[in-house]
C-alpha cells in the first residue's frame, strides 16, 4: 500500500522488502516503559492490542516474530503466550548473543532482521540488524544509531508500524486489508 510506505525512504523500503524476522524488546518498545506494582507487589503493563494484531499478519505472511527482553515478568510471558511468537527469552543480559542463537534454526543473516529496541541494552542489536528501529522516545544516542526512528512512542504501537511497513513493502497489505473488508460485506 503506497499511502503506508509514502513516510519512508526508498531505502528504509527496500530493508523491510527483505525481512525475514521482526525482534523486539518488551519494555519501552511493547509498552511504555513503565512498570506499575500494585499493593500485593503484583507487576502491572499496558500493551497496545495494535501491536498483537500485525503480530498475527506477521506471522501468517510467513515472518519470523520474536522478543528478547532483559526482565523476566510472568505478565510480559503471559502477553507473549498469548501472542504466540515464535520466541521469547526473559531475563536476557547479552541480546546480541541471544538473538544470534535464537535465529539459527532459522538459518537468517543479519540483513533479515528487524529489530526494534530503545535503549543501551538493544544497541548491538539496533545497529547491527538490517531494519534498526528505536521508538521517538529513545534517547537521542540511540535514536542515532537507527535506521529508522519510529512515530511513535514506546508502547503506542511501534511495532504495528514496523509491521504495517514490513507488510507493505512486501506486497501483502492490500491482501491484509482486502480480507477485512470482504468480511465487512458479508454482513
Amino acid at each position: 500500500m503506497e499511502k503506508i510506505l509514502r513516510q519512508y525512504s526508498p531505502e528504509q523500503i527496500d530493508i523491510a522488502a527483505k525481512v525475514k524476522a521482526v525482534i523486539f524488546d518488551i519494555d519501552g518498545v511493547m509498552t511504555d516503559g513503565g512498570i506499575i506494582y500494585d499493593n500485593q507487589g503484583n507487576e502491572l503493563k499496558k500493551f497496545n492490542v495494535k501491536d498483537g494484531m500485525i503480530v498475527k499478519h506477521l506471522r501468517q505472511a510467513g515472518i519470523i516474530v520474536g522478543a528478547l527482553t532483559g526482565r523476566d515478568s510472568p505478565v510480559v510471558r503471559k502477553r507473549c503466550e498469548e501472542l504466540q511468537l515464535d520466541f521469547h527469552y526473559h531475563g536476557v543480559n547479552d541480546k546480541w548473543k541471544k538473538c544470534h542463537e535464537a535465529l539459527v534454526p532459522y538459518a537468517l543473516l543479519p540483513s533479515n532482521i528487524a529489530y526494534l529496541g530503545d535503549d543501551l541494552i538493544d544497541l548491538a542489536l539496533i545497529q547491527g540488524s538490517a531494519l534498526g528501529v528505536v521508538p521517538a522516545d529513545a534517547p537521542l544516542y540511540i535514536r542515532e544509531k537507527a535506521v529508522l526512528v519510529s512515530a511513535m512512542g514506546g508502547g503506542n504501537g511501534v511495532l504495528r508500524e514496523v509491521g504495517d511497513m514490513v507488510l507493505a513493502a512486501k506486497g501483502h497489505m492490500e491482501s491484509i486489508v482486502n480480507t477485512y473488508l470482504e468480511k465487512g460485506k458479508k454482513l
